[in-house]
C-alpha cells in the first residue's frame, strides 16, 4: 500500500512544474500560483481512488488546476502592472500613492525545466494581458495557444462544447491582439551583445552612474516600482528620479536572476548596521539592443521565492 502510495505521489509531483506555469498565468502571481497548484495536489491526492483512467492523469490534473484557478478569481480584480492602470508622471513626483499587493502582477522565477516552452507566453506584459480576459477566455487561450490543446480536449475539460471554445478563443485573440505588448528580448536569445549591455548596465547601477546608465536606455524607456502607483518615462526624466526621490538606491549590489524568462537581479541597497538588505527585484525589457523598461518589484517577500539571500556582506 504504501508503495502503490508512493508510486502515486510520483506521478502527481512530476507536473507540478508546468501545472505552476498554467496557475501562474491564470493568476498573475508566484505566490498564488504555488497555493493553487498546492490544492490541485490535495484535491488529486484525495480523488485518487474515484480517478478511473479515461483520461490521462495530466488532464484530469488540468481540469482540477482550472477549476481551482476560476474559483480563485471569482470576484476578485485582475492583477496589472502600474502602466496598466495610470499615465506617466514626472520625475519629482513623490512616491507616497500604494495599492495592496493583491494588485499587482508578481515575477516568477525561472524554471529550466519549462523555459523552451514558456519562451514568450511567460513575459510580464503577456501574463499582464492575460489579466484583461475573462477567467474562462483566460483558460481556454492558455490551453489551446500556450499549452497546445486540441478544441475537443479543452471542451471536455472545462465541460462545455467545441463551438463555445472556439468562440472564446477568438473573442480572447481580439483582447489581446488590441493589447500594447512590449517586444522584449528573452535571456535564452541574448547575444554576445546583449549580454554586454547587460554587464555595462550592472557596473552602471552599482556605480549609480547616471551617465553610463541613461546610455543604455531607449530615448523613452521607464521604470516602474509597485507596490507605487506611480511610473515614470524618458531619459530626460529618469536621472532625476534616481537622484531624487531613489538616491536610496545609491551604492546597491546586484545578483543576477531570470524571471518570466527575461534578465533580472536581486538588488540589495546598503543597510543602516552595514551590509547589504533586500530592496527590490528588477526585471529589464531589452528591445533593439537598448533596456527599455525597468520593473522593481518592492516586495522583498520575493527574494526567498527566488532563493535569494536575507542579506549580503
Amino acid at each position: 500500500m504504501t508503495q502503490v502510495a508512493d508510486r502515486a505521489s510520483v506521478d502527481l509531483e512530476q507536473h507540478r512544474s508546468e501545472l505552476t506555469g498554467f496557475c501562474y498565468r491564470m493568476l498573475g502571481s508566484a505566490f498564488d500560483a504555488d497555493d493553487a497548484v498546492q490544492e490541485t495536489m490535495v484535491r488529486a491526492w484525495q480523488g485518487l481512488d474515484r480517478f478511473e483512467g479515461r483520461s490521462a492523469l495530466r488532464s484530469w490534473l488540468y481540469r482540477i488546476a482550472t477549476n481551482v484557478c476560476l474559483d480563485s478569481l471569482r470576484g476578485r480584480q485582475r492583477r496589472a502592472l502600474p502602466m496598466d492602470l495610470s499615465s506617466p508622471v514626472p520625475a519629482t513626483t513623490a512616491p507616497t500613492d500604494t495599492l495592496p499587493e493583491t494588485t499587482w502582477l508578481e515575477p516568477l522565477p525561472e524554471d529550466p525545466a519549462q523555459a523552451a516552452v514558456d519562451a514568450d507566453t511567460i513575459r510580464l506584459a503577456f501574463v499582464a494581458a492575460l489579466q484583461h480576459l475573462p477567467p474562462r477566455q483566460r483558460a481556454v487561450l492558455i490551453l489551446r495557444e500556450v499549452l497546445c490543446w486540441q478544441a475537443t480536449e479543452v471542451a471536455e475539460l472545462l465541460d462545455t462544447t467545441v463551438a463555445s471554445v472556439n468562440s472564446a478563443l477568438q473573442r480572447a485573440r481580439a483582447t489581446l491582439s488590441a493589447s500594447k505588448l512590449t517586444d522584449s528580448t528573452p535571456v535564452a536569445e541574448l547575444d554576445a551583445d546583449g549580454q554586454a549591455l547587460l554587464a555595462r548596465y550592472v557596473a552602471a547601477f552599482e556605480a549609480y552612474d547616471m551617465e553610463s546608465l541613461v546610455s543604455l536606455l531607449h530615448e523613452d524607456a521607464s521604470i516602474s516600482m509597485p507596490p507605487f502607483t506611480m511610473w515614470i518615462q524618458g531619459v530626460d526624466q529618469l536621472p532625476t528620479w534616481y537622484l531624487g526621490y531613489g538616491i536610496g538606491c545609491k551604492g546597491s549590489r546586484m545578483v543576477p536572476l531570470v524571471a518570466n524568462g527575461m534578465p533580472a537581479f536581486g538588488q540589495y541597497k546598503p543597510g543602516p548596521d552595514g551590509g547589504y538588505v533586500p530592496w527590490s527585484i528588477q526585471v529589464l525589457e531589452i528591445s533593439g539592443g537598448r533596456v527599455a523598461h525597468i520593473h522593481h518589484f518592492l516586495d522583498t517577500n520575493l527574494f526567498a521565492r527566488f532563493g535569494l539571500p536575507p542579506t549580503l556582506d
